[in-house]
């Protein structure tokens, strides 16, 4: 299926339905602030992460005393979505359950996920509907990668909050039970790929509502995730980019045995119940 383009007269952004993906969002100067995807880094853009973020202990959870097995951050990213709404400047997706998702995740679902563009931002709504006859445990997740063209070390991202912040590492994929605190300097952190030489910087609570990615101090982009609970920070080494990762929801914890609503971080949805989340991406 071809791609969804957006405009208004500030940006235009770009949508793949396989995986409801962004791929691209540039200015009336044509600067595309999404990572390209060059799979020598990282060959994705911004992939959704449902009905997971993160990773299962063996890729593998327990319901009702059977087995089923599920990827890393989940199936969405893979699937062909349908779109169900369009217009100039927006464009909803929708993806539901069915005989393949039902054989990894035993739910029935409709997910719906909106892209708006509204002056110099583009504003990501997610949907979760829970149509099965039972409660549906599920986590969603955003993974944007920015692009961030020259050098690395010449940006920095700036929290609207001061305070210390304390993240987790990942061991084998999953969180550990070590932490490390960043310290900011003016709600400031310098970007320096040391940072990620443990994967991602998992924050299981965070104060900030919103990072600033800046370059030689100067606000580039700005993504605000009010109301997620937790966040993800990642870039691969020497890797021209910064993903900035809004969840609910994260990877197993070490001590986690399999029981999916067990799981730390997890949403549940009674029958019919509808879980709503949005972000924004806003061109400064």
């Amino acid at each position: 299926m071809k791609s969804i383009t957006l405009l208004n007269s500030n940006l235009t952004a770009q949508i793949n339905p396989l995986g409801a993906e962004l791929f691209s969002l540039k200015d009336k100067q044509n600067s595309d602030y999404i990572w390209e995807g060059n799979p020598i880094y990282w060959g994705k853009h911004s992939p959704i992460l449902f009905p997971i973020v993160g990773t299962l202990k063996n890729n593998s959870y327990q319901y009702k005393g059977i087995e089923y097995h599920l990827s890393r951050h989940g199936f969405a990213r893979d699937m062909e979505f349908e779109i169900i709404e369009k217009s100039n400047n927006s464009a909803t997706f929708s993806l539901v359950s069915s005989e393949k998702t039902r054989k990894v995740y035993p739910f029935d679902f409709e997910l719906q996920v909106t892209y708006t563009l509204f002056n110099n931002s583009l504003n990501i709504e997610y949907k979760v509907i829970n149509t099965s006859k039972s409660k549906m445990p599920f986590s969603i997740g955003a993974h944007p990668a920015f692009a961030l063209p020259g050098n690395f070390e010449d940006y920095s991202l700036e929290f609207d909050q001061e305070d210390p912040l304390e993240y987790y590492l990942l061991k084998n994929d999953l969180v550990s039970n070590t932490t490390r605190k960043l310290v900011l300097d003016d709600k400031t952190l310098d970007l320096d790929y040391a940072l990620f030489e443990n994967d991602a910087l998992i924050f299981k609570s965070l104060q900030s509502n919103s990072l600033t990615i800046l370059n030689y101090s100067k606000p580039i982009v700005r993504i605000t995730f009010n109301r997620f609970p937790n966040l993800g920070i990642w870039t691969k080494n020497n890797a021209p980019f910064i993903c900035i990762e809004p969840w609910y929801g994260y990877s197993v914890t070490e001590d986690n045995f399999g029981d999916l609503f067990e799981k730390e971080g997890i949403q549940v949805l009674i029958e019919n119940e509808v879980f709503k989340s949005k972000f924004s991406v806003e061109i400064l």
